[in-house]
């Protein structure tokens, strides 16, 4: 009896430490992989770079993947295929607050913020989150199926529809029936106007508070009074308009697929010059303080000055922008890799394997570089020594660094002269 009660206990012991063990096999084994995903110090050290932080987005990996980072001064925002959306401080990497949003599987697309919320579609619903502490505040029913995101000024919320249209919604409007608890029942007593085009809507209303620019795939840019939807003026390319719109502080920059790069009066839509590619532009162009970089397929990287169009220099093989520093530029390659190349002359000085990393943001506000992979882990690399963010966008947005005095220097005490000692 003894023995078979020392077996027994044996046994139960036994069971309890491999139950422990597959339990906390996982975790390790997660912990591993982040080690080995993550880019390393050496790695980072030989191109000047280092590490800022790194985090983990909530999904579920099995079915979800990250589709979106959007980025604002102060926050990122990854969103996932699933409806989920988790925030981190940009420039500390903590993360803000995590939701999901509708149901699972439905189309989503990049979100936007103003001052304090956070936009996004699900579906065919527009949810606004409060930007710091992740409050789901109300939900919109759309008329129709979005085409791309949502943007947003003072007064109205904008969404492109796949028939053609463009939408305005009151704000003021919306936080009333909010508070009145009437949403998303009545949601059409939001809407303001509606303004149809031939095609779908292809790119994010733009506002300037006066008008609202907007491209359709029938190869025109729009600009209606952001009151009333009277058509201000329109100018038509060749081919459709599939990449998003640049803008600068008074014009436009429009991206066709007839080859053109145009920048427009942002007022009257007359062209200030145009730029022949040789190729079809699909992706957005980036304006980075007085350089603007566009993207055509296969034809490389282009830097043009952004108040003329002229040429600067052109790098073949680079498929996309990620940001830049004062005196370098990032991109993606054809393989997937990161190239580092100069910002003066476009010379390549290293490349950064980051091929799991496939998600990655177009950073055109600061000099960080933000990338992703599909499971949700995200990392945020700088340049060395570079412990404040350096603002090209909106440098009036940047955090006031405080100016720290060096300290006053001693002023030598005479050494006594030996001579008169004796």
């Amino acid at each position: 009896m003894k023995t078979i009660r020392l077996l027994f206990f044996i046994g139960l012991a036994f069971g309890l430490m491999c139950l422990t063990d597959s339990r906390s096999a996982p975790a390790q084994s997660s912990s591993a992989n982040v080690s080995s995903e993550l880019p390393t110090s050496r790695m980072l050290s030989r191109l000047g770079l280092e590490r800022s932080w790194w985090s983990q987005a909530t999904l579920n990996p099995k079915r979800d993947k990250v589709k979106y980072m959007v980025l604002d001064e102060e926050n990122i925002y990854l969103q996932g295929t699933g409806g989920t959306v988790t925030a981190f401080d940009a420039e500390s990497g903590k993360r803000l607050w995590s939701v999901q949003l509708g149901n699972r599987d439905e189309p989503i697309y990049p979100g936007v913020s103003n001052e304090k919320y956070f936009l996004t579609v699900n579906g065919m619903s527009l949810y606004c989150i409060e930007r710091f502490n992740g409050k789901v505040l109300w939900e919109l029913t759309l008329p129709a199926m979005p085409s791309v995101g949502p943007s947003v000024d003072d007064q109205h919320i904008y969404i492109g529809a796949l028939d053609g249209s463009i939408y305005s919604f009151e704000l003021q409007k919306i936080n009333e029936m909010y508070l009145k608890r009437m949403l998303p029942q009545w949601s059409y007593q939001a809407l303001r106007w509606r303004y149809r085009t031939s095609k779908d809507i292809t790119t994010k209303a733009y506002s300037t508070g006066r008008l609202v620019n907007f491209a359709s795939r029938d190869g025109s840019l729009y600009a209606v009074s952001a009151l009333e939807r009277d058509l201000n003026w329109q100018f038509e390319t060749n081919a459709p308009i599939t990449a998003p719109l640049a803008t600068t502080l008074d014009s436009l920059i429009l991206a066709s697929e007839d080859y053109f790069v145009y920048c427009l009066n942002r007022d009257n839509g007359l062209v200030r010059w145009e730029f022949a590619s040789g190729f079809a532009i699909r992706k957005a162009p980036v304006v980075i303080e007085q350089d603007l970089y566009i993207m055509p397929d296969r034809g490389g990287l282009f830097n043009l000055d952004v108040r003329t169009g002229s040429e600067k220099w052109e790098r073949p093989g680079i498929t996309d922008l990620l940001g830049a520093t004062k005196s370098r530029i990032f991109g993606s390659d054809m393989t997937g890799d990161i190239v580092l190349l100069q910002r003066s002359t476009g010379r390549p000085l290293g490349t950064l394997p980051l091929r799991p990393f496939s998600v990655r943001l177009q950073n055109d506000r600061t000099d960080r570089l933000y990338f992703a992979t599909p499971s949700g882990l995200i990392v945020c690399l700088r340049e060395q020594g570079s412990e404040f963010a350096n603002y090209h966008k909106y440098p009036e947005r940047a955090p006031i660094v405080p100016d720290v005095e060096p300290d006053e220097p001693m002023t030598p005490v005479p050494m006594p002269d030996a001579a008169a000692n004796q």
